[in-house]
């Protein structure tokens, strides 16, 4: 192939390129500013214009903040996951090198209303399992994970100790997974909720409802609702 015939990138991509690299590469860490319009334009031999277009993108993607007079900055990274996967986030949690903690709300036995019976498949009034965990990230709350589980597929799910094993590794090795539904929402949580996970009034949250089965049984239903300015879902896809 002949130089003629390769695409060379446009200048703002090079720059965004080589701040992208830097970040990746842990040289710049969160917080640590980054090289200002004049450093950029000196070092690069590009225009002012070229400049403030790769440091305005990659402020518009999240990955720096720009404070005026100051400086441009690396944004702290939000936890995030792919929203057609299902992770045990005490794994996602150790993965970025952080501290997973549960604090269990309740576990009980309880009977399924007109709605979760129907999201089952089963009578209304019928028995299921229900737990509610608190899971920390470095001592801040970051997920409350509400659960309700079919006792033919987990019969010692009440039996279980959540502080030391989570519900998706307890269900994975009891009820392996089949098939399984996302559901996404954007929401106000209620007061319970908001408490529990320490957010603002007013704050959204962002309410995942992940439905899976096993045997050809529906085995759980959980609603997973995460502080909507803590965490964020991401996702590639190839058509």
């Amino acid at each position: 192939m002949s130089r003629a015939s390769v695409a060379v990138q446009p200048l703002y991509l090079q720059v965004k390129n080589h701040i992208l690299q830097n970040i990746e590469s842990g040289r710049w860490a969160a917080s640590d500013r980054v090289p200002s319009e004049n450093e950029i334009v000196k070092e690069f031999g590009v225009s002012r214009m070229t400049a403030n277009r790769a440091l305005h993108e990659l402020q518009g993607e999240g990955v720096l903040v720009r404070i005026a007079g100051v400086g441009s900055f690396v944004a702290e990274r939000q936890p995030h996951t792919h929203p057609l996967e299902i992770h045990n986030i005490a794994d996602e949690i150790r993965a970025r090198g952080h501290v997973h903690r549960a604090e269990l709300i309740a576990l009980d036995s309880v009977r399924a209303v007109a709605g979760l019976a129907a999201d089952f498949g089963v009578a209304a009034r019928s028995e299921l399992y229900y737990s509610s965990i608190v899971h920390f990230e470095n001592g801040v709350p970051l997920l409350l994970e509400e659960r309700h589980v079919r006792p033919a597929v987990a019969p010692d799910y009440l039996k279980v100790d959540f502080a030391r094993m989570t519900p998706y590794d307890y269900l994975m090795k009891v009820a392996p997974l089949q098939e399984a539904e996302h559901v996404l929402r954007a929401m106000l949580p209620d007061e319970r909720t908001r408490k529990l996970l320490a957010m603002k009034r007013h704050e959204p949250c962002l309410l995942v409802v992940h439905r899976t089965w096993t045997t050809g049984l529906i085995a759980s239903v959980a609603r997973l609702h995460y502080p909507g300015s803590r965490y964020e879902m991401s996702g590639r896809f190839r058509p």
